[in-house]
């Protein structure tokens, strides 16, 4: 039989690897959006061009501010499995406009759980829901942190994913829902939003390349994360939804990398030095940042058998060729399209 599953989030980074991930299996996929434009859909764009996969890729509108209209969707798409990506997902935007991160990226889970909740009671049929979690709740922790770190936020965005959590743990024991948390380290790929720092910095590497005048400027050089590949993440997501049980479980690839590490392997991969093209602009520090996480995916690797396989280092190389290709093909296309 095929199988339904619904994806918020399906036009961000992950929910676009995620829809090809289930695609490729033959699954039935449904995705939330809440505009539909070239600008947001670009990461899907592909998907909903290809004709082979004969209507199994549907689109939704909806908002996480809607229960009501959430519930609709679930009714519609009658999921087996529903994937919870969707959110505001940058944390220094965060410190900026908290209420709305609360409101979307906490709260909107709570109501993604009482609509499936809901549908699972009127149908008697089991869903399995996947919370998609961040390294960013554990905050100020000890590095490495695991499933027993504890949650210590230190940006409105880590707060609010780690009510999105608890209401996750709450709904699987309260409600016996199959109700799965997936605390994800950071995970990138040339789909990787304008505004995260591998992005950034991928693109600025690929400008300067051609302008070597150019410069880029960024905040903590210092800060280190656990920088995976999405792809190999989404995986991850998916085999906790295969799982006998439901859990919650670390992703991560174990190895952190500073800013200054993300930059020498963008810059070196085109033949730079960065310390000759970047500055430290102190207005882009955040008013409290994370300087150390490390994930430790022990139990991930033990009970679910995944583990990462494309590295750092051909990570950032993968995401500075398609910026260097990104920017041959703006600076050949007409001016109009410029």
């Amino acid at each position: 039989m095929t199988r339904n599953a619904l994806i918020t989030g399906i036009t961000g980074q992950d929910g676009s690897y995620l829809a090809e991930f289930l695609l490729q299996r033959a699954y039935r996929v449904h995705g939330l959006v809440r505009r539909r434009t070239a600008e947001s859909l670009w990461r899907i764009a592909h998907l909903l061009e290809d004709r082979s996969l004969d209507g199994r890729l549907v689109l939704h509108d909806g908002d996480l501010g809607d229960g009501l209209a959430l519930r609709a969707v679930i009714e519609r798409a009658e999921p087996d499995e529903v994937y919870h990506l969707a959110g505001q997902s940058h944390v220094g935007l965060s410190f900026a406009a908290p209420e709305a991160t609360i409101a979307t990226t906490g709260l909107g889970a709570v109501r993604m759980l009482e609509a499936v909740r809901a549908h699972q009671a009127r149908t008697q049929r089991q869903v399995r829901y996947y919370q998609a979690g961040s390294s960013e709740m554990f905050g100020g922790a000890p590095s490495p942190q695991d499933e027993r770190s504890p949650f210590t936020p230190r940006s409105p965005y880590g707060a609010a994913k780690v009510l999105a959590h608890q209401a996750t743990v709450i709904a699987r024991h309260a409600y016996g829902l199959f109700a799965s948390n997936g605390i994800l380290f950071n995970h990138e790929s040339p789909r990787r939003g304008d505004d995260f720092v591998t992005r950034k910095v991928a693109r600025a590497a690929a400008r300067i390349r051609r302008d070597p005048a150019q410069r880029l400027a960024l905040g903590n050089l210092d800060a280190r994360r656990d920088w995976g590949y999405a792809p190999d993440f989404v995986e991850a997501m998916w085999l906790m939804l295969q799982h006998e049980k439901p859990g919650d479980w670390v992703v991560a690839t174990g190895v952190a990398h500073s800013v200054r590490d993300l930059l020498d392997a963008a810059f070196r991969h085109v033949g730079l030095d960065w310390r000759d093209h970047v500055d430290v602009d102190p207005q882009l520090l955040r008013p409290l940042d994370v300087e150390d996480l490390r994930g430790d995916a022990t139990r991930a690797r033990a009970e679910l058998g995944w583990k990462p396989r494309k590295s750092f280092a051909e990570m950032i190389a993968e995401m500075v060729d398609r910026e260097v290709l990104r920017e041959a093909a703006a600076l050949h296309a007409p001016t109009s399209e410029r």
